[in-house]
């Protein structure tokens, strides 16, 4: 069983809706930040990234930053850029990229059910960002930002969705200038349609953190603190549940997560493929550009050439989820048998460079002389993703990248409120 509720949103003036959206917090760095927000007083930048509003030697962990996300926040609702309804609704967020649409049921999910285990999870989180978001929540008293949920696709939901979206115009309707990317978002404020969302996820058993690890541990453990620090809890209080965007898992797109290195271990080229013959069956190709086609099978950049690099089916177990992965798989015979990198999280000779940014930025770099060699890897599945979480394990750092990402701007949860 699982819980999800409805809410009091936050939420800007149909006006400034699109002046107001902005790219997730950890998407860009404080620079980026202070670019894309300079000459718009609307962006959430402002909040989410305070530190663009103070000096730029600024350490970001002083707590005059998380004090300014306050300060910020105030003068939002000051300034009515963010209302709050009276009435709690659920909403559904339609996110379109290349022609292709998802819908989302933003909902507040149980913080309990995340103690729990009913929410899954497929990643570790560091502690450093972790303490970061959870002060940013505590300050704010509210989650600014939704995390990134999928469920298990359900037939009837999709129906209630469909019918919805066919009948009902957008409350906001808008496409992001930076990206192309289009958002729509609409609100359920019928009583029997919300009642009948929460009882179709009561059947649900499990939902998965698709996205946003650090944010939902955050503001999950947030929630729990409260509750552990009022003597008087009730479990109806709004500090018990947290903002997600609920989205089908057959409705999901991975990018591939590609991986570049600065060197070769102090290999010559030609001994480096003579050394992964061993694992994986290599072809040279001749294209400009040449993506992995299937799993098991890697693209190369090295020597100004591309590789096709096929996976010795001997050298990896189908059944185990794990080592099934093509990240583990590179990790293992490239990565830490070759060329001795072992902590992915920590080692500086690596970098990775996400699916949005394509081919040619492998390419760029190494032609660049600013890195050796380029992998490019086939995305992971939502299976794999949900049969990992399903088995309680946790994939390799920086296996997966979702898109499009989610705007933060539609809506905000307010914390300590009488419900």
């Amino acid at each position: 069983m699982v819980v999800i509720k409805a809410f009091k949103w936050f939420h800007p003036p149909k006006e400034i809706a699109k002046d107001l959206a902005s790219r997730p917090y950890d998407v860009l760095d404080s620079q980026e930040a202070r670019k894309e927000a300079e000459w718009n007083q609307y962006s959430l930048l402002h909040i989410i990234k305070p530190e663009i509003d103070l000096p730029i030697d600024m350490d970001l962990h002083d707590e005059a930053v998380y004090n300014k996300a306050k300060e910020n926040f105030e003068t939002f609702k000051k300034n009515w850029w963010l209302k709050k309804d009276e009435k709690d609704c659920l909403y559904i967020y339609a996110q379109t990229m290349n022609w292709k649409t998802q819908y989302g049921i933003v909902a507040c999910a149980s913080v309990e059910d995340y103690m729990t285990g009913k929410i899954r999870k497929h990643e570790l989180t560091r502690k450093d960002k972790e303490k970061d978001r959870m002060k940013h929540v505590r300050i704010t008293n509210a989650n600014m930002e939704p995390v990134f949920f999928a469920y298990p696709a359900n037939l009837e939901l999709d129906g209630i969705i469909n019918n919805i979206v066919k009948n009902q115009k957008p409350e906001y309707d808008f496409v992001a200038e930076l990206d192309g990317f289009g958002h729509q978002f609409r609100v359920i404020s019928d009583n029997d349609i919300v009642k009948k969302f929460v009882e179709i996820f009561a059947d649900i058993p499990f939902t998965y953190v698709a996205d946003w690890h650090h944010r939902t541990a955050a503001a999950a453990l947030v929630g729990n603190e409260k509750k552990n620090q009022n003597p008087n809890h009730t479990w109806n209080e709004e500090y018990n549940y947290f903002l997600a965007v609920h989205f089908p898992d057959n409705q999901l797109h991975i990018m591939d997560y590609n991986r570049v290195v600065k060197d070769l271990n102090w290999m010559e080229e030609s001994d480096f493929i003579n050394k992964l013959s061993e694992d994986f069956d290599i072809e040279e190709k001749w294209e400009s550009e040449y993506r992995p086609t299937k799993l098991h099978e890697f693209s190369m950049y090295l020597w100004w050439k591309w590789y096709c690099l096929n996976a010795k089916t001997w050298r990896y177990d189908d059944n185990d989820p794990i080592w099934v992965l093509d990240v583990t798989i590179l990790s293992n015979l490239v990565l830490d048998k070759l060329l001795e990198i072992k902590d992915l999280r920590t080692d500086k000779r690596i970098d990775f460079v996400w699916g949005l940014r394509w081919l040619g930025e492998l390419k760029r770099r190494v032609d660049s002389s600013e890195m050796k060699v380029a992998f490019a890897l086939y995305p992971v599945s939502m299976k794999q993703l949900i049969d990992i979480a399903d088995s309680g394990n946790i994939m390799p750092p920086k296996t997966t990248w979702f898109e499009p990402k989610l705007r933060s701007w539609l809506v905000v949860h307010e914390l300590d409120v009488t419900m």
